[in-house]
């Protein structure tokens, strides 16, 4: 291990991360409490509490640019440790099918129905969700406000997967220009401070091109918005796995990328308190907060990699466990918040109690849905696990699981 600055140096790519695996648990245990708590933020969302609470504004403004820059630039980082484990480039694009697309697919036949009934049911649809599921549900195009199919918080994994595929191809179709890409570029950003302006830059610019040109609408052909934000730091991730020295210049500029957050988060939280809810800010200041959220997405998940690598990469018994956990945990949540909150809100409890039992509710509905498909083979793969091992060994564990 290189003394200086905490990372594993040249021998890196052949031994696993362990900071990222933490860094990757607790960035979905995140997502999940954030969802939660969208119940109770002023502004639109799935559905809402009778009761909300601006204070909220604040905590909800200061994780929400990051938390998905950080998840993709992991999942980069562990698609290139995968694909350095796999005989081939194929080997790897089918084995990331396997394990995103079944579970994409259970997901949207079996888990993002009860979302949309909810939805639905809001627009004044009178039916049983058994109905729901046997007749509406499987329609193509647009039906009472919303669009059929869907994939509502699967797009993660949707958008993952085409990204995954689109590299694979590169990199089976030009091995040689795509190896000397990545090393040019990786000589250019362990310069100085690229590493730090360089992408913010990149990413404020993308975004502000297309931000009053193209709308910000989830969809892999539609949301051209998302992929600018999103594409960078898989690919960053993809990059810093096969470039090991990247992270000196993380190590280097981790509090000027620390400061530059706390400037963007700034800026983010005075345009949330002043334009709260769903109420539109003249469009220079929507400008700026979009500039800043790009900018503080990726200054973050310099921060929080330079917190993984220095003071996480260390395994621990519940590591193996959590980090398999995460995905199928990820796909369950969401569809059990909003259910459990359509039929617990009629009821006029106090909102620090719709919060616990939302908390609870979702937590147990977690950990069934994972403890109880783990241990059925033919549901492992639905949930996002791979075969039972027999015997698993510590080389045998694959570098930083990924959704």
């Amino acid at each position: 291990m290189d003394a200086s600055t905490g990372t594993i140096g040249t021998a890196f790519r052949s031994q696993r991360h362990y900071g990222l695996d933490w860094l990757r648990i607790a960035a979905f245990g995140l997502l999940i409490f954030y969802h939660i708590a969208m119940v109770f933020v002023p502004g639109s969302w799935v559905i809402k509490s009778q009761t909300t609470y601006s204070w909220l504004i604040v905590p909800m403004t200061l994780l929400s640019p990051w938390r998905l820059t950080l998840l993709f630039a992991v999942s980069g980082f562990a698609s290139a440790m995968l694909l350095a484990r796999m005989p081939s480039v194929g080997a790897f694009a089918w084995s990331r099918a396997k394990r995103l697309l079944i579970p994409l697919a259970f997901g949207m036949a079996v888990l993002v129905p009860v979302e949309m009934w909810v939805r639905v049911l809001e627009h004044g649809y009178a039916h049983s969700y058994l109905h729901f599921w046997l007749v509406d549900y499987w329609r193509w195009g647009d039906w009472m406000g919303y669009e059929f199919p869907s994939w509502e918080h699967l797009w993660f994994v949707a958008y993952l997967a085409a990204y995954t595929f689109l590299l694979s191809l590169l990199l089976a179709w030009l091995p040689e220009r795509m190896d000397r890409a990545g090393d040019a570029l990786a000589d250019w950003l362990d310069y100085k401070s690229r590493l730090l302006w360089a992408p913010a830059a990149l990413l404020a610019t993308m975004k502000l091109g297309l931000l009053f040109i193209v709308p910000e609408k989830q969809g892999l052909f539609t949301d051209w918005s998302g992929h600018a934000l999103y594409v960078p730091p898989f690919l960053f991730g993809f990059l810093l796995a096969r470039h090991p020295r990247l992270w000196r210049p993380m190590e280097r500029l981790w509090k000027p990328a620390l400061a530059a957050s706390a400037v963007a988060g700034a800026i983010l939280v005075t345009v949330e308190l002043i334009w709260q809810g769903d109420i539109w800010p003249p469009h220079a200041v929507m400008a700026l907060d979009r500039a800043a959220r790009s900018a503080m997405g990726w200054t973050m998940t310099i921060a929080l990699f330079r917190l993984a690598d220095r003071m996480w990469n260390h395994d621990h018994p519940l590591r193996k466990t959590l980090g398999e956990a995460v995905f199928p945990f990820y796909l369950i949540h969401h569809g059990t918040i909003i259910l459990t909150a359509w039929y617990l809100l009629p009821l006029g409890l106090s909102a620090p109690l719709e919060f616990l039992i939302l908390s609870a509710v979702t937590t147990a509905a977690c950990l069934i849905f994972y403890l109880g498909g783990r241990e059925i083979g033919p549901l492992r793969p639905l949930i996002g696990l791979g075969p039972r091992k027999a015997k698993p060994t510590r080389s045998g564990d694959p570098a930083v699981s990924t959704a």
